[in-house]
């Protein structure tokens, strides 16, 4: 009894704070999922503590795991225990302090997981004693819904001669834990205090409500406007009408995760028909685009093209991935209004990529609540024109669209399947790679993007700002060689004044820039696979075709479909090479007993020696690259270079390059004459 009065108390006596904002209006930021399913050595708090510098200017909010202990094992935290014991699968609580304050001198806004729909439970019905500031929080039975788990808890309760809530559940019932009773004043209590020590005591920016459908939306109102977060997203993984009835239940204090905007990009993506970008999906519209509402939700729409639930998280638990165009699908998602949310596997894969077209975004001044109109809708391609506070971005997705007219839109960045435009009117300097580190020089291509025809641009690389009479003038279009550390500083030049300046900081760090190797697990249940190992030239997200054959005999395309360029349904981008190329693997499920003679690896297009490699005999799990004819164990390296194959500690990248140790970057290496994925 003196518990439950020390919580009546605690309830009496929490102090108010004034009403949440939910998402702000007209806000630009971006936001990274800095997590993945089952990604504990990549979400660490250590490691994206030392990832703060290359986030900052680019992620202004970072979504991180539910950081709670849970009851031992490894954890994605969706089974919550503890709330005021922060030691969890991700690292220490003076981790994730150490990591939240760094965030927040890069600027950072740090997002918690809030997993407060569900609980778990010591046996079935005991929740954990928590003592914070001098106060004793523990829920009970009477905490949890009366119709948990369809009525399971319910007959255990029974049996265990336990009393649950009179309420049933105010939402969809979540199984597996127990869901919680909101309307209980001690579970109200409880979560407000979790919440206000997230906030005030460990400083999260702001909260992911899990299952936010799971309970009455009026609570995550209350919860809001108690602990005061900057921000608050929920996830609510259904049809638009349910979504928005959440945002307006909880008072627009609750934005909401726009589900139909990433199925929207599914869609076309997989389809290869890039008009359905501009189709409502089964009858529901994303929020950034609704036609019946005039964008009026655009504000509380947090966009995003995949996530932990969405991706493959294992060959036998494929969920629902985006297999192709992730750039392009980024692309899209990064240059349309609502607050862009960038997935972590996307990021690890192409740091770079995304970055420069969060510049874009930037440069054009887009924002949560910017307008847009279509330009172009095709099957082959899809564009849209977003008006920002600074220029207007057109968007252009797909393949075979032209470039507009150099005085209507300048081309400041393109790639596979996706170019991205500014009007000249937006008055930048561009330059094409983002600041951040890199694993070795590289050169920067500057636009001068200006309603002046004849305007020209002025660079320096020592941090010096550029002038008419400082720095290297140069024509828009001219790639910079960039080979060591430096500030590079560029900017538009325009009757002898130099105006719009921008800045970009390089670090060049061979060999230890941190990267994912695996992309896309190949699904099981194959009879035959090789490994290729593709040309940089072929570009990062390249279309790579598989042709393997017996002559006079059986072709092994898909159901063999002797049809040309062969099979990309079954080539699968799996590594990162050590010295930034991919490789990929072709699998076999079709009905030969017999394997294949020779092979063939292209990307869609002929040539020999240069789009597709010549006639191969084939090796089952037999790894190849452009210039061989075999499958070779040491494949990659160069002519007449000496592998070593004693213990002589020497590591080389695929293409020959010996390291001067270990490697710390992930990739593939040869290493005592055998290739090594680290």
């Amino acid at each position: 009894m003196k518990r439950f009065h020390t919580f009546m108390m605690a309830a009496l006596t929490l102090p108010m704070t004034m009403a949440a904002q939910g998402w702000p209006a007209d806000y630009g930021g971006v936001m990274l999922q800095g997590f993945y399913w089952d990604g504990f050595k990549d979400a660490k708090w250590t490691r994206l503590e030392r990832q703060a510098a290359d986030f900052s200017g680019y992620f202004d909010l970072v979504w991180v795991p539910q950081s709670g202990k849970t009851q031992g094992g490894l954890s994605m935290g969706y089974d919550p225990y503890y709330y005021f014991n922060q030691n969890s699968s991700f690292g220490s609580e003076s981790e994730l302090r150490s990591m939240m304050k760094t965030f927040k001198d890069k600027g950072i806004g740090t997002i918690a997981d809030v997993v407060v729909n569900h609980r778990s439970t010591s046996g079935w019905f005991t929740f954990p004693a928590e003592t914070y500031q001098g106060v004793t929080y523990q829920m009970t039975p009477q905490d949890i819904t009366a119709n948990d788990d369809g009525g399971a808890t319910a007959r255990q309760a029974i049996l265990e001669g336990v009393t649950l809530s009179s309420n049933i559940d105010e939402g969809e019932d979540f199984g597996g834990f127990r869901d919680l009773d909101h309307k209980s004043t001690n579970v109200q209590t409880i979560v407000k205090a979790y919440a206000k020590y997230l906030i005030d005591d460990l400083g999260y920016t702001g909260f992911r409500y899990d299952v936010a459908k799971g309970f009455a939306p009026s609570h995550l109102a209350d919860y809001n406007n108690y602990a005061g977060p900057k921000f608050a997203v929920g996830e609510v993984w259904d049809g638009d009408a349910k979504i928005k009835s959440v945002i307006n239940g909880s008072g627009k204090t609750t934005a909401a995760f726009d589900f139909q905007f990433r199925y929207t990009v599914r869609n076309a993506v997989g389809s290869g028909d890039w008009s359905r970008l501009g189709q409502q999906n089964d009858d529901n519209w994303p929020l950034v685009s609704s036609s019946n509402d005039n964008g009026a939700y655009r504000q509380y729409a947090v966009t995003f093209v995949e996530n932990h639930d969405t991706e493959q998280r294992s060959a036998t638990n494929q969920q629902d991935p985006i297999r192709r165009d992730t750039l392009a699908a980024n692309a899209y998602m990064l240059a349309m209004p609502g607050t862009p949310c960038v997935f972590y596997k996307h990021y690890l894969a192409y740091p770079n990529e995304i970055k420069a077209m969060i510049d874009v975004r930037k440069a054009a001044g887009i924002a949560n609540t910017s307008s847009y109109n279509n330009y172009r809708s095709s099957k082959a391609y899809y564009a849209n024109t977003v008006n920002g506070s600074r220029g207007t971005l057109l968007v252009c997705v797909g393949s075979g669209f032209t470039d507009p007219a150099a005085s209507r839109y300048v081309k400041v960045l393109s790639g596979r399947h996706y170019a991205l435009y500014l009007s000249p009117s937006t008055e930048v300097a561009f330059a094409d790679k983002p600041s951040g580190t890199y694993a070795e020089a590289f050169s920067t291509r500057l636009t001068a993007v200006s309603a002046n025809g004849g305007a020209r641009l002025v660079y320096t690389t020592d941090s010096s700002d550029p002038s008419a009479s400082n720095g290297t003038t140069v024509d828009s279009g001219t790639s910079v060689a960039i080979g060591q550390d430096c500030t590079l500083k560029v900017g538009l030049l325009v009757g002898g004044q130099v105006t719009h300046t921008v800045t970009r900081q390089y670090t060049i760090k061979a060999g230890e820039v941190e990267d994912s190797v695996v992309y896309e697990t190949p699904p099981a249940g194959y009879t035959y696979h090789a490994y290729f190992i593709a040309p940089a030239s072929w570009g990062s997200e390249a279309d790579v075709y598989a042709w393997a054959w017996v002559e006079n005999g059986a072709n092994y395309t898909p159901d063999n479909n002797a049809s040309w360029p062969g099979d990309n349904e079954h080539v699968y981008r799996i590594a990162k090479a050590g010295d930034g190329g991919y490789v990929w693997q072709w699998c076999y499920y079709g009905t030969e007993t017999t394997p294949p003679a020779m092979i063939i690896f292209n990307n869609g297009s002929s040539g020999v020696g240069t789009n597709q490699t010549k006639d191969m005999t084939f090796t089952d799990g037999g790894w190849y690259n452009i210039g061989t004819t075999e499958a070779n164990p040491t494949l990659g390296i160069q002519r007449g270079m000496t592998v070593g194959t004693g213990d002589d500690g020497a590591w080389h990248t695929l293409s020959g390059i010996r390291l001067g140790g270990r490697p710390t970057q992930k990739g593939v290496y040869v290493h005592q004459g055998k290739k090594v994925v680290k």
